[in-house]
């Protein structure tokens, strides 16, 4: 177990302090707060109001012998990834009863004492990203979410650091590790799925990702505490993944928000399944077709949210992301130029640091969030 105990200021500590209003630092400007508020709420209202919902798609047929059942699933899963870019997914394989032991290790992680978790914190000014952590007031602007996570790699298998997994609750490591195969599995189903979707052979977008042997899983469990004023915070701000997938499974209680025709739609949570995300990476190799979703997370007053994030990722510096040649005509020209992935990872950041440095200056100029609103 690690020996470094580094004491950061955790949201859960300001959420069990008691406080009614927000420090300022977790207010949301106004200019990011269309449909913002209590998750729970959102939800209801969204469902009651009939707007349009993320589709579910049923990955079972998949593996028919039928062609035209094995066609249908991926017709549904490719028009997901085009339209919106994020789906449920039922019918994954993975068993029931192991997802639920996921919930349970988390969840006892979390419930364990501030003092218990900061033997795992992370230090990122030094470059050690996994472990226990907070978002840091890194950006232009000062803004904090409204979460506390532990972030760490979970496969391959011979390139996880099992020292830095938690060593209470005693089953997490072994529960984790059947998680990350089974996932595995599910992955590359995924990307056989969207490899047909494309017209391509089953195998392309794993190649082209790094294969078994490269493609990376990361975990990151976000734990959202209560919120008093959910209106005015996020529990993560608004970002498309730079993965080539990104799978979440929740605790039942709802939070994601994607943005999807100028409004953001809350996805209600969805007994057996769990959602997938499209990522940059094969939104690029797709040339575009297929969509990175803009999302964030919501908070709520009255219900704690972990959420399980997965997020697939391929090797730094090892491929090269393009859109694929079978892809790029004189009609459908490349929408994207050439990177690694780590060249990809660095473009997002100096965009984003950018557009934090504008809104700080917008802000210094007198355009401030109404932090009464």
């Amino acid at each position: 177990m690690p020996t470094k105990v580094y004491i950061a200021p955790r949201v859960e500590i300001l959420a069990q302090s008691g406080i009614e209003s927000i420090p300022t630092e977790y207010v949301r400007p106004v200019e990011e707060r269309q449909d913002l508020g209590d998750a729970l709420e959102e939800v209801k209202k969204q469902i009651a109001s009939g707007v349009p919902q993320i589709p579910v798609v049923d990955l079972k047929g998949f593996d028919s012998d039928d062609h035209e059942t094995k066609m249908a699933c991926v017709d549904s899963v490719k028009k997901a990834a085009e339209e919106w870019g994020v789906m449920h997914i039922a019918n994954h394989g993975i068993p029931e009863d192991l997802l639920d032991k996921v919930r349970e290790v988390g969840k006892k992680f979390f419930d364990q004492p501030i003092v218990q978790k900061e033997q795992y914190a992370n230090d990122q000014a030094s470059g050690k990203i996994q472990g226990y952590g907070s978002k840091l007031a890194n950006n232009a602007s000062g803004q904090l979410e409204w979460e506390d996570y532990f972030f760490h790699l979970i496969y391959p298998v011979d390139k996880t650091d099992l020292s830095i997994w938690p060593k209470d609750p005693s089953d997490y490591i072994e529960v984790t590790k059947q998680f990350a195969e089974h996932l595995r599995t599910v992955v590359s189903k995924m990307l056989s799925i969207l490899s047909v979707g494309l017209e391509l052979e089953e195998g392309k977008l794993e190649r082209e990702i790094g294969g078994k042997e490269d493609l990376l899983m990361q975990l990151k469990i976000n734990y959202y505490p209560k919120c008093p004023q959910p209106d005015l915070a996020l529990g993560v701000e608004a970002h498309t993944d730079i993965s080539s997938l990104s799978f979440i499974l929740h605790n039942g209680v709802p939070g994601l928000q994607v943005y999807k025709e100028n409004r953001w739609i809350t996805a209600p949570c969805i007994p057996d399944t769990m959602i997938v995300h499209i990522g940059d990476t094969l939104e690029i190799l797709s040339n575009g077709k297929y969509k990175s979703i803009l999302h964030r997370g919501l908070v709520n007053k009255e219900k704690v949210r972990i959420s399980w994030a997965i997020f697939c990722e391929p090797p730094k510096e090892k491929v090269v992301l393009r859109p694929l040649e079978e892809l790029v005509t004189d009609e459908t020209p490349a929408k994207f130029t050439p990177r690694t992935f780590q060249e990809h990872i660095e473009r997002k950041l100096f965009k984003k640091k950018q557009a934090e440095e504008a809104a700080a200056a917008q802000a210094a100029n007198g355009h401030k969030p109404n932090i009464t609103n």
